[in-house]
Formats: C-alpha cells, structure tokens, sequence
C-alpha cells in the first residue's frame, strides 16, 4: 500500500505543474466534444455529430499535442497529430456542403 501512495503522490503530487494543468485542461475540451454530442443526439432522439463536436476536437487535440509535444511522447504526438486532419478536414466538408447548398 506505501508503494502505491508513494507512485500516487510522485504522479500527481510532485509533478505538478503548469503542463499537468495545461494537459488537465485540454482533455476536459477533449471530452467536451462527446458531451455535446450526446446532448445534441438526444435533443433530437437520433445519434447526430453538431459542428461543435469538430470544433471541440480541434481545440482539445490542439492543446494535446502541445501538451505531447512538451511531453516528448511520440504514440501522443502522432495521435493527436493525425487526429486534427481528420477534424480540420470535415469541417472543411461541412463547409463545403453548406456553401453548395443554396437552401442552406
């Protein structure tokens, strides 16, 4: 038990730092693009993915590469790199979408 407090006060004790609040900070964002999500979907009784969602994305994943970036993790920084293509890219769709939509 010593052993497992010690890991838990060197992990979140110790460490603690502008990085630990920053990381903290950017996966909060990060979630918060499921539960818009999920309050979206179930406003209207459907699973839907609002703009939101993507925005969400690009700010969490943003603030999480710097964070892996600071980090020095390369699985992290590969991850959140590819990531942000994919929500940079169907925002651009969704753009492009509603720009060729006249109804819209």
């Amino acid at each position: 038990m010593s052993a497992l407090l010690d890991w838990l006060h060197t992990v979140f004790v110790e460490q603690f730092d502008f990085w630990i609040i920053l990381g903290f900070f950017a996966q909060a964002m990060f979630m918060m693009r499921f539960v818009i999500q999920w309050i979206a979907s179930e406003r209207v009784g459907r699973s839907i993915v609002p703009v939101a969602f993507w925005f969400f994305s690009i700010a969490g994943g943003s603030l999480l590469l710097i964070y892996a970036i600071q980090r020095k993790d390369p699985v992290f920084i590969a991850g959140q790199g590819l990531g942000l293509g994919i929500y940079f890219r169907n925002l651009w769709l969704i753009y492009k979408e509603n720009r060729d939509d006249p109804t819209i």
